[in-house]
Formats: C-alpha cells, structure tokens, sequence
C-alpha cells in the first residue's frame, strides 16, 4: 500500500515538473506577433537588440514616405532610391541617438531629407567651381524615365502620368513643400522643422504650388493623391535587401 501511494506521489512530482520545465520555455520562446503589428517603439527595441527581421519590417512600413521625401527633391526615381538607401543606413547607425521626442517616422523623414539637401548642395557646389552651370535661373524638369518592371507599369496609368509630370515641373522648393504637405499630408508646422523654413514660407510656398499646379489639376489630385510616386512591392522589397546587405551581423554598415 505504502509502496503504491509513493508510486503516486513521484507520478505526480515528475508531472509538475514537467509542466514547469514547458511553462519556462514557453517564457523563453521568442514572441510569435506579427512584426507588422507591432508600434514603431517596439520594432525599434527589437532592432537595438539586433533584430534584422524588425529592421527589415520598419523599412518595409516607411519605405513609401521616405521614397516621396526623397523624390520630392531629387526628382529623379533612381537617385531618390539611393537616397532612401542611404538614409536607411544612416538611420540604423543611429538609432541609438533616438531620443523619442518626436515621432521615428519624423526623424527618419529628417535623415532622408538632410540626405537628398546634401547633395543637392554638394552637386551645386561641383557646377559653380566647374562653371558648367551657365542657366539663367530657370530649370526644366525632366519626367522620369519609364520603368520596366511589372509593378511600375501596372501604376503608371495616363492620369498618374500626367499629376507627376506637373508636380515635377514646380521649381525645387515648390516641390518638397508640396509632396510633404498634398501627398505625405504633414502638418505645416512638421514641414518648416523638417526643411528649416519659417510655417509661413510653408504656406507661401505651398499656396504658390497649387497656383502652379492648376485648379483643375489640384481637383483630381485629391481622389488619386495616395497613389502617386508608388513605392511598394519588388522596388520596395529590392531596396530592403540592398540595405539589410550593407549591415553586418555586429550591426556595423559594410
């Protein structure tokens, strides 16, 4: 009798130990939510702690407004793309030095345009000492070129075409003020931090832009403002591997 009640005991002890021992693992297993669920704060933690896979979802989540930050003052598609690449990197190397106190997408938008800034003045430079630059002041935009791959076909409908073409044709100023505050819908107040410009040059510019634009133009741009410039399926995937393929296992850009 004692034999057996002990028998039953030692059943019971082994039970709950191993209970324990799947409770413990379940702890220490890797949170199975969705990455693309998860607030900008948590990808963030995660991507200090080395996470590539976090990374990888943080740029898939704001490739598209850093794409349009970049576009809207370099003007051209393949140099916006290194833009974005560029400031993906930089991005990573100093994520750090976040310090929250304004929104992750504001400072990255912030790190793409000081990028796009800097070699726009870096390019002005290089003209001025080599003299090449002999205009008088005025600049005509030149439409992008046409893309092959079957995303970029698929969204350039005649429409599309047409609004990005006029919005190209705005002088350079014109046009970050306009994508930012029309497209990217920043607050007036966000677009003076971000370009380092009085609010009201912002609305200066931004009245002029429509002006510029057209009524009729500005009409339509409102039912079809989100699709312009697209961004999104292989172009952005292709630019999340080139960056995630400049950034080492020790989390140091190559």
């Amino acid at each position: 009798m004692d034999e057996a009640r002990t028998v039953e005991v030692d059943e019971v002890r082994g039970s709950g130990e191993a209970g324990g021992a799947a409770s413990a693992r379940r702890m220490n297993e890797p949170s199975q939510t969705p990455l693309d669920t998860l607030s900008d704060r948590d990808l963030l933690a995660r991507i200090l702690a080395q996470d590539h896979a976090a990374f990888s979802a943080l740029m898939q989540r704001y490739n598209r407004t850093l794409y349009r930050a970049a576009r809207s003052v370099a003007g051209d598609e393949a140099e916006a793309e290194d833009i974005v690449q560029e400031a993906w990197v930089r991005a990573y190397t100093h994520f750090r030095d976040f310090r929250g106190e304004s929104r992750l997408a504001t400072w990255l938008v912030r790190i793409t345009l000081n990028e796009a800034l800097g070699r726009k003045r870096r390019a002005r430079t290089i003209l001025e000492i080599s003299e090449i630059d002999n205009h008088d002041g005025t600049r005509v935009m030149t439409p992008p070129s046409s893309l092959t791959d079957p995303e970029s076909d698929l969204s350039r409908t005649q429409l599309r075409r047409m609004l990005e073409e006029a919005i190209n044709t705005l002088p350079p100023a014109f046009r970050s003020v306009f994508v930012l505050r029309a497209i990217e819908e920043m607050s007036v107040e966000e677009i003076a931090l971000q370009l380092g410009i009085p609010e009201a040059t912002v609305r200066t510019r931004m009245h002029r832009s429509r002006a510029l634009l057209g009524k009729a133009i500005e009409e339509k741009l409102g039912g079809c403002g989100l699709e312009l410039f697209p961004f999104a399926g292989r172009r952005c995937e292709s630019l999340r591997e080139r960056v995630l393929a400049r950034i080492s296992p020790s989390g140091a850009p190559r």
